[in-house]
Parts: structure tokens; sequence; C-alpha cells
């Protein structure tokens, strides 16, 4: 993989719309640390792809979108805000989230998301039912 911090984030954020966390995991270090705000963190790419895999790929939910709608970088650094559109049924969360990533020989080291747990309230209730 060669491509600049900003592309590489953005070639991640797009192998998670696909659903398949094997190709998204070759963007990610071994020892990523990842926060999906407001749960706890977790370290490395395998614990976070083993989190992230029933709720990209229809299991819980599909991640059925993802609209980048600004990204900066400076750096290492690389910022976006996002909206992703999130399916169970005839259930659509839209969930607006700002995205944090630090970028390393090529991979992503670091990997906050900030979100609203209200806004995808309802679809956590879907999938509890």
């Amino acid at each position: 993989m060669s491509a600049t911090h900003s592309e590489l984030v953005r070639e991640f954020c797009m192998a998670l719309s696909t659903g398949d966390m094997r190709l998204a995991r070759r963007y990610l270090a071994d020892d990523v640390h990842y926060h999906n705000q407001p749960w706890a963190p977790m370290t490395g790419a395998d614990a976070a792809c083993e989190f992230l895999q029933p709720f990209v790929d229809g299991t819980h939910c599909r991640l059925a979108k993802m609209n980048i709608l600004h990204q900066a970088a400076e750096g290492d650094v690389v910022m976006n805000a996002r909206e992703e559109l999130w399916v169970r049924g005839t259930l659509e969360v839209v969930l607006p989230v700002a995205g944090l990533f630090v970028v390393a020989d090529e991979a992503i080291v670091r990997w906050v998301d900030y979100w609203d747990l209200a806004t995808f309230k309802p679809m956590l209730d879907a999938i509890a039912a």
C-alpha cells in the first residue's frame, strides 16, 4: 500500500462500507489503538475487526453507506467528518461521525470515532429485540 495518509484513511473508510472486515483489516496496524466512543477502547486490529464484523456485515445491522463530508490531514494525523447509513430490515439510521486517525508506516495506528449514542439507540434497540 503506497498512498498519502489522507488517501489511506479514505480507502479504509470505503473498505469498511463494503462490509468486508478482511479488506478493512489491511489498513490497520496489528497493534492499532481503536476507541469507538462512547464505548471502551481496545487494542489490536483483530480485536477491532472482531468487534465491528457483526455491525458492518449484516449480522446485527449493516453499514450500507459511508459519506465522507470533510477530511483534513496534517503530518501523520487525518480527521474526517462523515455520515454513516446503518440498516437493519426497514430501520435506517444516519449517524454523524467525527473520526481521528494516526498513520505510521502506511498503517492506521490509532483510530478514534466520536458519535452520539442517542442517535444510534434505535439501531441498538432493534439489535437487542
